[in-house]
């Protein structure tokens, strides 16, 4: 193994605080230029562009249309696609619906952590500007200066090239978490260099003054990990601190968004639970020419049987891969039941309210769908969770249709009160009905982001190459597929 992926755990010197002074992460400059790193590290390199074989599109929108009654009034419902390889990661943040059509640094619907996990671009500018200042302002305010998608220095220490963290936030809610970074071993970090992105967060407005003296508002990535890694242990936070991600559209319901809560669904399974690492799986060691080294092409590890399932497990490829189809069946169905159900909740709430109902008689509604919506969301967000945690999925699935039956069988007697006791939710079985439903100006979204892709985010691309950050050859040959046009 090469040894900048062995050895001891070294942690970047003098981490980022969130005071954000500029600089202040690491006395080397973080190497956010993925091509910089092939002349040393050419077998990893040269694995890690094989990410972008992954390049298929999967509107999950047209998969599954209910998930647009689910999201209405917040970005999701307007475009979400399966995830492709860590080589597109970044042009998926670009072209996806959700991020808008900016024209300047400072117009568009969403803040600069939208970045986030998107580019090791990130923890450069965290070191420059200090983390504040990133986190301040939209997102528009950086497409010039993260150019290059998920790679090298996201993971690897730019001096040592050991595993390293680069986003501060996680150091944060692993100490509220009571983990002891100190303590992590090689094995540990194989998971938590991933668990910094393929985690379940959100935006912490933080204020804060600037070098000139102006009040600023920070919009922080935070884990919300204080009552440890459970979905019902996020959930009891984000109710204390009141928090939501958005009212929805059209229940009016306070709802959270799971974001990516793989490392937390991950933990709670057999893998984690016997020492196994995420790279252990999709990372796995191989031999090239009588070289090995860890394979950057991360990817599913079905893919990759010999050098990862096979490795532990006894028995065939066909025996292994019968087992995950029967898992990932058996929470599809449970999904599905649990999907439509919230969906018709929602959609029977709304004509609740059309017809006088008060607050009073739909708090306890409205609760019961926002904890349903949360555990099907948290289950089925964790990419994977079927395989890491199928138990713990189903458990899930199986208490979010609860609640979302609970909630519907409330509205069935409030809509005979006001006289609509025969009321059955309108159909939302395509893509086009749904959005339709959730109030989606398909049309209008799809001119604006267009006029965005052809003009500023060419220029951001532009800027880029002059200035150096970005190696234009790296983007010879890559696609640019949409759900959209």
């Amino acid at each position: 193994m090469n040894k900048w992926l062995s050895g001891s755990l070294v942690v970047v010197a003098a981490l980022l605080s969130l005071v954000g002074v500029a600089g202040a992460a690491s006395q080397v400059k973080v190497n956010s230029n993925n091509s910089n790193w092939a002349e040393d590290y050419p077998e990893q390199y040269n694995s890690w562009k094989k990410t972008a074989q992954s390049d298929e599109i999967v509107d999950m929108l047209e998969m599954k249309p209910q998930l647009a009654i689910l999201w209405a009034g917040y970005g999701f419902a307007k475009d979400y696609n399966a995830p492709r390889g860590h080589f597109y990661a970044l042009q998926s943040n670009q072209n996806t619906l959700r991020t808008g059509a900016p024209f300047d640094p400072k117009s568009g619907p969403m803040p600069t952590a939208c970045w986030t996990c998107k580019s090791p671009d990130v923890p450069r500018l965290m070191q420059e500007q200090g983390e504040l200042e990133y986190f301040t302002g939209k997102w528009a305010k950086y497409g010039h200066e993260i150019s290059n998608s998920i790679g090298c220095a996201d993971c690897h220490d730019s001096d040592t090239a050991e595993l390293s963290l680069s986003r501060p936030y996680l150091e944060r809610a692993l100490e509220v978490s009571g983990f002891d970074l100190a303590k992590a071993t090689e094995g540990d970090m194989r998971s938590l260099v991933c668990a910094q992105c393929h985690a379940e967060y959100y935006f912490q407005p933080t204020d804060w003054t600037d070098e000139k003296g102006n009040k600023q508002t920070a919009k922080v990535v935070t884990f919300p990990w204080h009552n440890g890694l459970t979905a019902e242990g996020m959930e009891k936070y984000y109710d204390d601190i009141n928090f939501k991600d958005w009212t929805h559209k059209i229940s009016k319901t306070p709802m959270l968004k799971a974001q990516h809560p793989g490392y937390e669904i991950f933990k709670s399974g057999i893998h984690a639970q016997n020492g196994v690492s995420c790279a252990d799986c999709h990372m796995p060691t191989v031999t090239v020419d009588g070289n090995s080294f860890t394979d950057h092409h991360v990817k599913n590890p079905l893919g990759d049987m010999e050098n990862s399932c096979l490795r532990c497990h006894t028995g065939s490829k066909d025996q292994l891969k019968a087992v995950v189809a029967r898992k990932l069946e058996r929470k599809e169905e449970l999904m599905e039941v649990a999907m439509n159900n919230l969906g018709k909740a929602h959609l029977e709430a709304g004509k609740a309210w059309e017809l006088g109902a008060t607050e009073a008689e739909m708090a306890a509604i409205l609760l019961d769908i926002r904890h349903g919506q949360w555990r099907w969301d948290y289950s089925i967000a964790s990419h994977g969770s079927f395989y890491h945690a199928p138990e713990e999925t189903l458990r899930l699935l199986a208490v979010a249709n609860d609640k979302a039956q609970s909630a519907r069988i409330q509205l069935a007697k409030l809509l005979a009160k006001y006289g609509a006791a025969n009321y059955v939710a309108p159909d939302f079985s395509t893509k086009e009905k749904a959005q339709r439903l959730a109030g989606v100006p398909m049309p209008k979204l799809v001119k604006e982001k267009n006029t965005f892709r052809k003009g500023l985010l060419k220029d951001w691309e532009k800027e880029a190459i002059k200035n150096g950050d970005l190696d234009p050859e790296i983007r010879k040959g890559m696609s640019d597929n949409t759900s959209y046009n």
